[in-house]
């Protein structure tokens, strides 16, 4: 990618001026800052054409010592005197008119700089009225009425059209409250009457670019590819409802009312995408060099100073984490946008960070056709692959903006709304400060992003052993954002572009690797469930008193479930630090060679692939079917490894050869029964972070073992079935251990 010329534009730093109307001074900076004539002035110059006779002005370009001189002394001084010209002409060369036409040009710079800046926030407090007159105006045309919660008609009504209309309501009500009770007492709702507000359907799906790293490149196609998240029942569709563990669900909510006046959600929104605009700028003081001086850190007085209404009301006992990443994608800015106003894409391309999410209120859908403007208020968990990190769920208010041509933002600000006190699992707190990211379209096809991420959460809540990856940013921060966003997106770029010819056994059709794909996605999504006991799925922590502090044993009763066998499936999990490497211990565990020094059911002979579904660049991100190569048993394993820059996982878990016949044969795989186990590795926190290509670093490793304990409807817990799975952890990790040569 850094071999053409055209993408020398990717290197820059982000220049936030695009959003505040470019600069069209390049020819009057170069005469100000840098440039100067010998004697006369502008008026001697354009009198040029008039007065051929005279010698035309020569231009000298300043020096960076002179211009670095005449800026130091404009700061203490930008009206010099006639002797403190003449030394400054003496002292640096040149002459006293140059220095004087310089300061002038100065002055002017600046005078045009300040109406500019003051010209940005008129502007933008007239957008702020534009759009609560807007809302009004809309509340004008479509009155309420207080009494029946109907339409108000203009005029008078007859008292019994009245009365019917009030006598609606109060059945209305009392529906509702049955319908509270069924859900509390029989564990389903017997309505649904309320459900969130779901976008328009728009066809600006994410497009792909071409010719990045050999993907899809200009000389196979003659035109971008549309990412893949309409195709179908393909991979990446939006998965199938399973019963009862709707992953679009409001976890619960739905029924609390939304009370916050939208005047006052919008004030909201247009302040929070004022900070982020401000913290996404390249050169902005908010952000200093880290002490190693390979990440920037928050500097909190500035902060403090610019945003008082965030700085000052930080909750007793929160710690504040801020990031901020830039990556270039291979997606266009309209595509990305697209993805972060839809729930269900948010979700597809976010898996392994965003456990569930959905969308409560539709404020604005946005304007002209495009997602300029839309406000939606949010509710969502995000995880960390890790049983000793709680999932952080956050109700947001998330503001999309076009600022310029090729140039948006989005932007998310936690809001007070949903309590979620009655979830039987333990959340963790946090407030998400005005976050997000700003995004600026790049030569073919391709796009830069700048992330933000602040928060402020209870740090009581995560163990000891986790708190140095959280606190770092790393562990939920704007460079983990980034380094999904990249993978999955190469992941789609691959799955998109057409196989070629191969004499390789274990490469296989596109519509079959979307079926592969769409099948290993529910295995990571039912992994990752287990993991971090989201409520996607409904999962009981089960509190055992001789059970480790860093293992989590949890249980889930399936019954009536057409998709999974009935019984009741046990999930256990653990997190354990390791003095090697995360690239190490990544490639030991997806090898397929070494399986059998860690895996307690391989009987301790090797495996071997039989079919292999790229995801990236890098050989170890794919999907792969496995089978033992000793062995006659029917049974084979399907495998999804990846790593990127923030983190590595590898998920498995046994299929039959029936099941994968109709994946194959691209059946529908959702009546596929899996029972995912696999690991989850991590930065520690404390050393270099790095992927540890070197050799060098420590990481965390996160086990996680399902099994189904009993196979019919009438299944009960046992103690022996929780022994079972502690065991297998246990002798799982030290196995691994042993093959690393670790203590």
């Amino acid at each position: 990618m850094e071999g053409h010329s055209e993408m020398g534009l990717i290197g820059e730093s982000f220049d936030t001026s695009n959003l505040l109307g470019r600069m069209r001074d390049d020819d009057y900076e170069s005469r100000s800052g840098s440039d100067n004539f010998d004697g006369g002035s502008g008026d001697d110059q354009d009198a040029g054409d008039d007065q051929p006779q005279r010698k035309k002005k020569k231009y000298h370009r300043h020096t960076p010592q002179q211009i670095q001189e005449l800026e130091g002394f404009f700061k203490e001084c930008p009206h010099p005197d006639e002797k403190q010209r003449t030394d400054l002409s003496k002292r640096l060369g040149l002459e006293n008119k140059q220095v004087k036409f310089w300061f002038q040009n100065r002055r002017t710079q600046m005078k045009t700089q300040l109406e500019r800046h003051e010209n940005m926030v008129l502007k933008q407090e007239n957008d702020k009225l534009r759009a609560e007159n807007g809302v009004m105006k809309e509340a004008l045309a479509n009155p309420i009425c207080n009494n029946c919660g109907g339409p108000a008609i203009p005029g008078q009504i007859s008292l019994e059209e009245h009365q019917t209309r009030i006598e609606n309501a109060r059945l209305k009500d009392e529906l509702n409250r049955i319908c509270t009770l069924a859900n509390k007492f029989l564990g389903r709702s017997l309505s649904s009457l309320a459900s969130p507000m779901s976008l328009p359907p728009t066809n600006s799906g994410l497009e792909l670019a071409i010719g990045r790293n050999g993907i899809g490149g200009s000389s196979n196609f003659g035109m971008p590819l549309p990412i893949g998240f309409d195709v179908g029942d393909g991979v990446l569709g939006s998965s199938p409802a399973m019963p009862n563990m709707s992953v679009r669900s409001p976890m619960g909510m739905m029924g609390n009312e939304i009370h916050l006046e939208r005047s006052m959600l919008i004030d909201i929104a247009v302040n929070a995408m004022d900070e982020l605009v401000k913290m996404a700028q390249q050169d902005s003081p908010l952000w200093i060099k880290s002490s190693d001086g390979r990440n920037e850190v928050l500097n909190h007085e500035e902060y403090a100073g610019m945003f008082s209404a965030y700085a000052g009301a930080k909750p007793a006992g929160y710690v504040t984490e801020a990031t901020r990443a830039t990556g270039v994608v291979l997606a266009s800015s309209l595509g990305l946008v697209e993805t972060l106003m839809d729930v269900d894409r948010w979700l597809e391309m976010f898996s392994c960070m965003v456990a569930s999410a959905c969308t409560l209120d539709v404020l604005s859908s946005g304007t002209g056709g495009t997602r300029n403007g839309a406000l939606q208020v949010m509710l969502a968990e995000v995880q960390l692959l890790s049983p000793l990190v709680p999932a952080r769920q956050m109700s947001f208010l998330r503001f999309c903006k076009q600022h310029a041509e090729g140039v948006w933002a989005v932007v998310d600000v936690s809001v007070d709304i949903i309590r979620n006190a009655s979830n039987s699992h333990p959340l963790m707190s946090c407030r998400r400060l005005p976050s997000g990211c700003i995004i600026q379209d790049m030569p073919n096809g391709l796009s830069k992003i700048t992330w933000v991420e602040h928060s402020q959460y209870d740090e009581s809540v995560i163990h000891q052993l986790c708190r140095p990856l959280v606190s770092s940013g790393i562990g939920f921060g704007a460079h983990r954002w980034i380094a999904s966003l990249l993978r999955q997106c190469e992941c789609l770029a691959i799955l998109m572009s057409p196989s070629g010819p191969s004499d390789d056994p274990t490469v296989i059709s596109q519509p079959n690797r979307r079926s592969v794909m769409k099948l290993a996605q529910r295995m990571t999504e039912y992994f990752c469930s287990g993991i971090c006991a989201s409520s996607a799925r409904k999962w009981d922590v089960l509190h055992i008193g001789n059970l480790a502090d860093d293992m989590r044993i949890m249980a889930r009763k399936i019954v009536d479930d057409p998709n999974e066998a009935p019984g009741i499936v046990l999930s256990a999990s653990t997190s354990v630090w390791m003095p090697v490497s995360r690239q190490r211990l990544f490639d030991f565990l997806r090898n397929e060679q070494l399986r059998g020094e860690w895996d307690l059911l391989s009987k301790g002979g090797p495996m071997k692939e039989m079919l292999h579904v790229p995801k990236g660049q890098d050989h170890g991100n794919c999907v792969s079917i496995l089978h033992y190569a000793n062995n006659e048993s029917n049974v084979l394993y399907l495998q999804e490894s990846w790593t990127d820059a923030t983190g590595s996982m590898v998920v498995y878990s046994p299929i039959n050869m029936q099941s994968l016949n109709m994946v194959m044969n691209c059946g529908d795989s959702s009546f596929v029964a899996l029972r995912p186990s696999g690991f989850a590795i991590l930065p520690d926190g404390h050393s270099n972070n790095g992927d540890g290509s070197d050799g060098s670093g420590n990481c965390l490793l996160t086990v996680g073992l399902q099994m189904l304990q009993n196979g019919n409807q009438s299944a009960k817990f046992t103690m022996e079935s929780v022994e079972t799975v502690n065991s297998l952890i246990s002798c799982t990790i030290q196995k691994i251990k042993d093959a690393l040569g670790v203590a």
